[in-house]
């Protein structure tokens, strides 16, 4: 049980940090986020999703654009604000420092 829930901890810990990673190659629709996720091997469902991008969105750090579909309704299509793209950067930041740190300790322990 402590496993489980420390590894819970840690992939919810870096998802938000993921989704901005993905939302900045460009506009994206929530369904490419959570196939991105997947290939990451990071399984998200959308009752998961939906509530983190309305969270980053009140935030500031996304903003989105609804765009017309030939097989249903418009989709949200999400981007990155020019806040979303700071706060991206300093993450970015954070994971390279947070990386080499576990990464010391982890071979200090050998």
């Amino acid at each position: 049980m402590i496993v489980e829930n420390t590894q819970t901890q840690m992939r919810k810990g870096i998802l938000e940090y993921c989704i901005l990673s993905i939302i900045s190659k460009g506009e994206t629709y929530a369904s490419d986020i959570i196939a991105d996720l997947k290939k990451s091997q990071m399984l998200v469902v959308e009752g998961t999703l939906y509530p983190l991008l309305t969270r980053l969105k009140n935030n500031g750090l996304l903003t989105y654009n609804w765009v017309e579909s030939t097989s249903g309704p418009p989709r949200k299509y999400y981007v990155l604000s020019p806040e979303g793209r700071s706060v991206l950067s300093q993450l970015d930041k954070t994971w390279e420092e947070l990386s080499l740190a576990v990464q010391t300790a982890l071979e200090n322990r050998k």
